[in-house]
């Protein structure tokens, strides 16, 4: 009937920083955050996260106030960036990010998941959301949220797209 997502709000970490799979706790800015996010949530049946902690977190939240539970499915997890977990992305540098994007759906080189591979698990995932009758509301990540709304997901442009802590992106049936 209808998928929404949320990103989650903002994490514990240095800015600058890059994680997808790390399991990061949210920042101590979450209390309003969270209420800010749940003041702007549509209605649902059903509340759906990522399996890391920024993403239960904030779900936890939304499903005790509207008394709702909360699964967890992997496939929404944020993207595996292998060594490059952790590391600030200047570290990593401009060679290798360079390499990255001339072999934008493919490359692996810091031994994690290809763009490729990351798209086709959260599509298919968001894809069985699509299908049910329900109005489902998914916390998950940017990467997640930019694989949903990238018309063109080999294009690393298509991945520009402006994603803040706490948004809410209501998905085109189309897009699931």
């Amino acid at each position: 009937m209808s998928v929404t997502l949320v990103r989650h709000t903002r994490v514990a970490v240095a800015e600058g920083v890059c994680y997808g799979r790390l399991d990061l706790d949210v920042a101590d800015s979450f209390g309003c955050e969270a209420a800010a996010v749940l003041a702007v949530a549509p209605p649902c049946d059903r509340i759906v996260s990522s399996p890391l902690k920024r993403c239960c977190r904030l779900a936890e939240h939304i499903g005790g106030e509207r008394g709702l539970p909360v699964a967890t499915d992997p496939a929404l997890a944020e993207m595996d960036f292998g060594s490059w977990e952790g590391r600030p992305w200047a570290e990593i540098g401009a060679e290798a990010l360079d390499r990255w994007a001339a072999d934008f759906l493919r490359f692996r080189d810091h031994g994690g998941e290809s763009v490729g591979r990351f798209v086709r698990r959260v599509r298919a995932g968001l894809a069985a959301y699509g299908r049910l009758d329900e109005r489902v509301l998914i916390v998950c990540h940017a990467g997640v949220i930019r694989c949903a709304l990238a018309a063109d997901c080999r294009d690393p442009g298509a991945w520009s797209h402006p994603v803040p802590y706490g948004s809410v992106h209501r998905l085109e049936p189309e897009q699931c």
